[in-house]
């Protein structure tokens, strides 16, 4: 069956952890759906109103993690991570069942979830994938931050590049072509946070589950974890993998060039909504062998990246 068909996976996958900012254990399985049916989530601990459709304009907070809620105020947050794995693998229908309300954070990364979709494989139908193509350009800003999006005919390209005042080591930038390039770094980057602002965040209510296991925390210029950086643009690699992870709430993959600066959830989110906000921004585009754009073929979705 063609790579250029929808897909799910072979058979449940349990992931036990705790929620980066509940701090609550969560039991999360992804179970198979069929052809058309998207990425869906279901919360378990609830009898009724309990799913909740991943959607752009089902993002009621974006402050710190991206979190959805149904037209009943039913949530789930920190989508984000399982998201992107769900994006640079190809998996277009998944119900998403957790008994809490917060995705697990397993080790800050989407890595525990890549290699174990792909340990457990694919089951790939006689529906055609589609794509969301860029038209023309389309820019959202914030202050200094920004995210644009403009047409690329082949690929997905994705631009990013972060600063910060407080601490230096943290300004990086980087380009990864979504459909070509390997992926492993950006998967396996963790989430990141400065020290000074651990306690901040506690007050807030949030980051009640973070950990030195779940986060790089620098104070100054030093790593307090014992695992140091996993790639040299860690920090701006874990930025492209939540840009990615936000824009699969489009509902399809994308072709077009991305370039985001100092951007986050929030400005992700704004982005998509300016472009969907006029049709002419933007095409959907059923994908068969004689319009597919050549970097679909190049990498094969079913060839391991991680």
């Amino acid at each position: 069956m063609s790579v250029l068909n929808q897909k799910t996976i072979k058979k449940n996958i349990k992931f036990e952890g705790i929620g980066l900012h509940s701090g609550k254990k969560v039991l999360m399985t992804l179970f198979p759906a069929q052809p058309n049916t998207g990425i869906i989530f279901k919360r378990s601990d609830l009898k009724n109103y309990n799913m909740i459709y991943s959607s752009v304009f089902n993002v009621s907070n974006a402050s710190y993690c991206t979190k959805l809620t149904n037209e009943n105020g039913v949530t789930v947050s920190t989508v984000e991570h399982l998201m992107a794995a769900l994006c640079g693998l190809g998996v277009d229908n998944l119900l998403v069942e957790l008994n809490s309300e917060e995705l697990p954070i397993m080790d800050g990364s989407a890595k525990n979830f890549v290699e174990e979709i792909e340990n457990t494989g694919f089951t790939i139908s006689d529906q055609p994938i589609r794509i969301i193509k860029i038209n023309r350009k389309i820019s959202y800003n914030d202050g200094e931050k920004f995210i644009t999006f403009e047409p690329n005919k082949i690929s997905l390209e994705i631009d990013f590049e972060i600063k910060y005042k407080q601490n230096s080591i943290l300004n990086q930038r980087n380009i990864k072509n979504i459909y070509i390039d390997e992926l492993k770094d950006i998967y396996n980057s963790r989430t990141f946070c400065l020290f000074e602002d651990v306690e901040k965040l506690k007050k807030m209510g949030l980051a009640q589950g973070g950990s030195l296991d779940n986060a790089i925390v620098l104070k100054g210029n030093e790593i307090l974890n014992n695992e140091k950086l996993r790639n040299p643009n860690e920090f701006v690699n874990h930025k492209i993998l939540d840009c990615l992870g936000d824009i699969y709430l489009s509902g399809y993959r994308m072709v077009g060039k991305i370039t985001s600066s100092q951007g986050g959830h929030n400005v992700t989110n704004q982005g998509l909504r300016e472009l969907f906000s006029n049709n002419d921004n933007f095409s959907i585009i059923e994908l068969k062998e004689k319009n597919i754009p050549h970097s679909f073929l190049i990498k094969n979705p079913l060839k391991s990246s991680a």
